[in-house]
């Protein structure tokens, strides 16, 4: 017989292939919380247990996570079941968060690049959010660490590239010990401060400017910078961060 019966899919089937296509799409990012059961419920139009399965099963594929009484996050395509590898290998020896530095300044000039090419209205609002709160973090050197970080996830995330984008937080999710050391060599001075927010703000502008070659170059200009300084944290010579 060529044929077979016809089944029924069932409702936590396609409520979980709706919600997988949606963080495979990039509508949701690393980190981000789903809505609550109770909402979801309520758009697709089931009952909640049908939703807590669905949820199961995206959680036992590695899509999410749900914690107890803290919702359910999506998880990074780049993680895996045994935890993060990156962040062990980051660990494991602090000078090798120098060659992530060296990966992102390869990654992140090009997301800049797309992102010029690409950033939709929206994406563009965002950025100039996140640069204006810089900037007002400049009247009392407040440092911008959380801004800092989400910007550059902004960027990725406006490539509409969701490698890029789940990379991205990969290695920023790998280099978070890291990063909170580098960000104290790094925001210093109130030079220090300045320089950065400038950094950033001729990025933006370029991305905003659909300039794909500046925003690029910039990006790239920013990265060695903070290279500069890891390294000079790494081998803990502070005479090498303000020179």
């Amino acid at each position: 017989m060529l044929f077979h019966p016809i089944k029924p899919k069932k409702v936590s089937s396609q409520i979980a292939d709706q919600i997988r296509a949606s963080i495979l799409a990039g509508d949701f990012s690393p980190g981000e919380k789903l809505p609550p059961e109770r909402e979801l419920a309520e758009m697709f139009g089931v009952s909640r247990p049908s939703v807590r399965e669905a949820l199961n099963m995206l959680a036992s594929s590695g899509l999410v996570m749900s914690y107890q009484g803290g919702g359910t996050v999506v998880l990074s395509l780049m993680e895996t079941t045994a935890g993060h590898p990156l962040s062990e290998l980051i660990r494991g020896k602090q000078e090798r968060a120098l060659d992530v530095i060296e990966v992102r300044k390869g990654i992140e000039s090009w997301t800049a690049y797309y992102a010029a090419e690409r950033a939709l209205p929206e994406d563009i609002r965002r950025m100039e959010e996140i640069v204006g709160a810089m900037k007002r973090n400049l009247k009392e050197l407040t440092p911008s660490e959380d801004l800092d970080a989400n910007l550059h996830i902004l960027i990725a995330r406006a490539t509409h590239n969701v490698v890029w984008l789940h990379l991205m937080q990969s290695l920023f999710d790998a280099m978070k010990e890291f990063q909170q050391g580098v960000w104290r060599a790094v925001y210093v001075t109130g030079d220090d401060h300045h320089l950065l927010y400038e950094h950033h703000r001729s990025i933006f502008e370029a991305i905003k400017s659909r300039n794909p070659e500046a925003a690029r170059d910039l990006m790239l200009m920013h990265l060695s910078f903070a290279e500069e300084r890891s390294a000079a944290y790494v081998t803990g010579n502070p005479s090498e961060q303000n020179s």
